[in-house]
């Protein structure tokens, strides 16, 4: 039998995203999506203005869309995917997790709480346990999972290869971020066109945060952050989709290219329906990787890296993602996947 799940926000930009990804999911199956309470009540056809370059599937335009409370889903649902501005879902994701349902979020809040688990499963899957001690502490019947921030995405798979075989000791790291990172109203064509914006609110705390959890250790009760520090500098460009990335790593000792770059592609991939083989794909050529040319590969759930150097301190790469497939519903359904897989769905 599939595994129901609903969406939470899903007439957004990621939410439109989760839907065209769940719906031919061989293991899920969408049965209630919610919205503002301006959308309740209405079909999802009507209610979502769909912006995905494939139809949107016909039994889920005619869904009717749902509050986004917990009165409003069905009980029986097993698993929920939230894309809940982070603001709203601050202020009903506890009531959903309290309420019984299990949530797989890709909202910012809450990421960095001790008792979340932020995870990547191809990175810190062990990381998901942590949700036994939140559990334990908050008195849940349901959970809260996260996914981390697109950006930090980017970059955390080929720095968690490096730093399981050589260390990281510091990371530095400037974006080259695509204008769907921000949603659809987010950044108006006069801002951008011919343009570059030098800032992303909040976007350099995120990256400098998440990535030191996520490389950290769980023992069991706690994780015990990554003892590197972490600079970010994010930059939106006129780019649609993929957000590119410079980060400098300094290594414990001296590395080659080629031990870098042996490192990177030999990296294990997760054995779950959404995860890409080889999770990072590794190019010889100085251009590469780029946004147009490498953002889809295996179905925008890769990693790609290029352009890796030596520096006197360790490695300097160039790394890419499709920032709302991987970096953001991909992600969400890859915790949701690996949920099902810890048996906590």
């Amino acid at each position: 039998m599939p595994v129901t799940v609903g969406i939470l926000g899903a007439t957004g930009a990621v939410g439109q995203r989760l839907v065209q990804l769940l719906d031919p999911h061989p293991d899920f199956e969408i049965a209630a999506l919610t919205a503002s309470e301006n959308s309740a009540g209405t079909s999802y056809r009507e209610a979502a203005k769909w912006r995905i370059d494939t139809p949107i599937p016909d039994h889920i335009g005619e869904m009717t869309v749902r509050a986004t409370e917990p009165a409003a889903v069905p009980d029986d649902i097993d698993l929920l995917f939230s894309s809940l501005p982070s603001a709203v879902g601050e202020a009903v994701e506890p009531d959903f997790a309290e309420a019984g349902y299990v949530v797989s979020s890709n909202s910012s809040n809450f990421r960095t709480d001790p008792d979340v688990p932020l995870t990547i499963p191809e990175v810190n899957p062990d990381h998901v346990e942590l949700l036994d001690v939140q559990r334990d502490q908050r008195g849940w019947d349901g959970a809260l999972l996260k996914n981390p921030n697109c950006s930090t995405i980017t970059m955390v798979p080929p720095l968690a290869a490096l730093d399981e075989a050589f260390g990281v000791e510091r990371v530095d790291v400037s974006t080259l971020q695509a204008v769907s990172g921000a949603g659809y109203s987010g950044v108006t064509s006069m801002e951008i066109i011919d343009n570059a914006i030098p800032h992303i609110g909040g976007e350099e705390t995120k990256m400098e945060t998440e990535s030191r959890k996520l490389l950290g250790e769980f023992d069991g009760s706690e994780v015990e952050w990554l003892d590197a520090d972490v600079a970010a500098s994010c930059n939106r460009i006129p780019t649609l989709d993929g957000h590119l990335e410079n980060v400098w790593a300094d290594l414990d000792g001296d590395v080659s290219v080629e031990e870098a770059a042996e490192a990177m592609a030999a990296y294990p991939s997760a054995d779950l329906h959404s995860s890409p083989g080889p999770l990072i794909k590794v190019f010889d050529e100085p251009d590469r990787p780029q946004p147009r040319l490498d953002r889809n590969r295996e179905d925008g759930m890769q990693i790609s890296v290029g352009g890796i150097q030596e520096t006197e301190t360790g490695i300097q790469f160039n790394t890419l993602a499709h920032n709302t497939l991987r970096g953001a519903a991909g992600a969400s359904i890859l915790n949701g996947e690996l949920l099902v897989e810890k048996g906590y769905v």
